[in-house]
């Protein structure tokens, strides 16, 4: 008996009727495709995007060397160098994160005393070069001075969860 079932079913040919059956139901529906290049899609503030080192208003790093985002990064993708000032202050020499290790899970953001690590919501980047990969502190600190007042928004969003 369950052979001239599955004789008729493949007869039929009853799989495919189903199948077509629910491209039709979704042939007439309105259509959710966003044209990416012209139409952006909302992103949420906790967006974790490329990285950013921001700055003071008046200029100085915020980095204050403490090295726990080092620490934390699961994927050791963060590369600190410190050296003390005149003052007795530490701050970095060299602060690199490898994007190509980095998985972007937001700990080192999470892990700074001074929110000086962040992530931005810009996530429309690419490399040409291998070597471009590394994020050196004078391009992390070059896309903080361009974001800082996205970043700032985003900040004063999120204060009520921290």
């Amino acid at each position: 008996m369950n052979t001239l079932v599955n004789y008729i079913r493949s007869l039929f040919l009853l799989e495919l009727w189903q199948g077509l059956s629910v491209t039709g139901r979704y042939l007439f529906k309105r259509k959710i495709t966003v044209q990416y290049p012209e139409e952006k899609t909302p992103i949420s503030p906790r967006f974790r995007g490329l990285h950013a080192l921001r700055r003071y208003p008046n200029g100085e790093e915020r980095c204050i060397a403490c090295k726990l985002c080092e620490a934390v990064c699961p994927a050791l993708a963060i590369t600190i160098e410190t050296e003390p000032r005149a003052d007795g202050s530490r701050r970095t020499t060299r602060y690199d994160i490898d994007l190509f290790k980095c998985i972007y899970c937001g700990f080192c953001e999470e892990s700074c005393p001074v929110d000086s690590i962040v992530e931005t919501r810009f996530f429309e980047y690419h490399f040409e070069d291998r070597a471009d990969s590394v994020m050196t502190k004078d391009k992390l600190l070059a896309i903080g001075d361009k974001y800082e007042q996205q970043l700032a928004e985003d900040r004063a969003a999120q204060a009520p969860y921290r």
